[in-house]
C-alpha cells in the first residue's frame, strides 16, 4: 500500500494538482512497480503564510506513506526520480521539492475492513 500526501501553495499548485499527481504517480510506478491503477493522492495544499519555509513559493513536502519492506535501492530510485523526472516535468529546482517515506508495518493499516497484513496485493512490497 501506497499513499501520497502533498503539501504546498494552494495558489501556486491548486490549478496543477492533475499533473502534480500524474508526475508523482509515475515516478512511483517506475520505481515500486505498483499497479497504474492504485493512485491514493491527498493535496494538502495551504494558503499564504501556512507554509514557512527557507524555499521558494512553488516549494512542494511530498510523503509517501507506505507499507514498510522495500528495500534501500527501491527507496533510492524513488529519490531518484523524483529529481530527475517530477522536478523538472513540474519546473521545480531540487531545493524546492522534498520527499520523505514513512513506513509501517502492514498489520498497523486497516484496509477494506481488515488488518493489511491480511491482504492479498497484486504487488510486490519487497521491491
Amino acid at each position: 500500500m501506497v499513499q501520497v500526501k502533498v503539501y504546498g501553495n494552494r495558489r501556486v499548485w491548486g490549478e496543477r494538482r492533475s499533473e502534480v499527481s500524474d508526475a508523482l504517480h509515475a515516478a512511483l510506478v517506475g520505481a515500486w512497480r505498483i499497479p497504474d491503477d492504485k493512485r491514493f493522492h491527498r493535496f494538502l495544499l495551504l494558503e499564504d503564510g501556512d507554509l514557512v519555509a527557507p524555499r521558494s513559493e512553488s516549494y512542494l513536502m511530498i510523503e509517501v506513506v507506505a507499507f514498510a519492506g522495500r528495500s534501500r535501492e527501491a527507496k533510492r530510485e524513488l529519490v531518484r526520480r523524483m529529481y530527475d523526472d517530477v522536478a523538472p516535468a513540474l519546473g521545480l529546482a531540487a531545493d524546492d521539492l522534498e520527499l520523505v517515506v514513512i513506513e509501517s508495518p502492514a498489520e498497523s493499516w486497516g484496509i477494506r475492513g481488515r488488518s493489511g497484513d491480511e491482504l492479498t496485493l497484486n504487488y510486490a512490497v519487497d521491491v
